[in-house]
């Protein structure tokens, strides 16, 4: 008599028939639930994916804490997406934070009010995990024909670097080289005059030399990028519309990167929002960002990089998902 569908096979680990998997990520600028249902060998399957716009990073005051209105907000969201989680039978839920509250001076009193008030107990990842945990999801979407890679990703706080040839990088690396960060800290005006483009452009170009220099030897076989930065970049770029889907083939040429910043820096943020590909939430940061990936780029002498849909989230999913089966 055959086993029964999710009974487990000798010899293999113990693994899980179903579950119904929610997450909760906490970024610089949002915070998004997703939810999925997933099978044994099988594709994750998307549910529901709800989103609340916050621009944390924005609320971080002169001394470093996140203010009062933030964490309120902050509150109330993961609670919402914690109630909405619930409402759709989740099994399971992961909750994670990023740079934003990682670099509030006051993040300790947050994470408390979070797990009283909302019920939900946030983990505040490492840069160093987003970057390993971002190039594992990156890995998974490539495969191993793709050989080394080295996976880019822009965040509002922070870059991450990583590179390697097998699902673990052998460096993983992040830098304060987010574009919300870079917004607030070196561009007042907008659009911005030559001179703040010029000290921000010499600022991302020494800390990334840092980033040349830790890399070493390491030749990657394929270059990838990740980030809502890097996909507005390239949509502007030429790139395929995201209502192509996620399967479409998106890539970014330092050529045409360089042409894109060459229009973007002229135009004030209300006027990049209403480009395609532009979010109004991201649409202030998007030349901060794009300074950064052009000096990336050219630091790291590389002509393009390939766009990847998975990132950070899915890179914790899939953990997950692997220790739920006890591979």
């Amino acid at each position: 008599m055959p086993a029964a569908p999710g009974a487990p096979v000798p010899g293999e680990p113990l693994g899980f028939g179903f579950v119904r998997l929610g997450v909760i990520d906490v970024g610089s600028n949002t915070v998004h639930l997703l939810v999925l249902d997933a099978h044994p060998g099988a594709h994750p399957w998307p549910v529901t994916s709800m989103k609340w716009t916050l621009r944390l990073a924005e609320q971080i005051g002169p001394d470093g804490t996140l203010t009062r209105t933030g964490a309120d907000t902050l509150v109330a969201a993961v609670r919402e997406a914690h109630a909405e989680a619930d409402r759709i039978g989740a099994d399971d839920l992961l909750a994670f934070a990023t740079s934003a509250v990682r670099d509030a001076t006051n993040s300790a009193a947050v994470l408390d009010r979070v797990r009283t008030e909302a019920g939900v107990d946030l983990q505040v990842l490492s840069g160093v995990d987003e970057a390993r945990l971002t190039f594992f999801a990156v890995r998974r979407w490539f495969g191993w024909s793709a050989g080394t890679l080295l996976v880019l990703d822009i965040g509002g706080g922070s870059l991450e670097v990583a590179c390697g040839i097998d699902e673990s990088p052998d460096v993983a690396l992040s830098v304060p080289l987010g574009a919300g960060r870079l917004t607030r800290e070196w561009l007042s005006a907008d659009p911005p005059c030559a001179a703040e483009l010029t000290a921000l452009t010499d600022h991302v170009g020494g800390l990334l030399d840092g980033v040349v220099a830790e890399l070493g030897s390491l030749r990657p076989d394929r270059a990838v990028a990740t980030s809502k930065t890097f996909r507005s970049l390239a949509r502007l770029a030429g790139a395929a519309p995201s209502a192509a889907g996620i399967r479409v083939p998106r890539s970014l040429t330092r050529t045409g990167l360089h042409q894109v910043l060459g229009f973007v820096r002229r135009i004030p943020s209300a006027g990049l929002a209403e480009l395609d590909g532009v979010s109004a939430a991201r649409a202030h940061q998007l030349l901060a960002g794009g300074v950064v990936a052009e000096q990336a780029l050219g630091r790291l002498e590389l002509p393009s990089v390939d766009l990847c849909p998975w990132a950070l989230r899915e890179g914790v999913i899939l953990r997950r998902l692997d220790w739920l089966r006890g591979t």
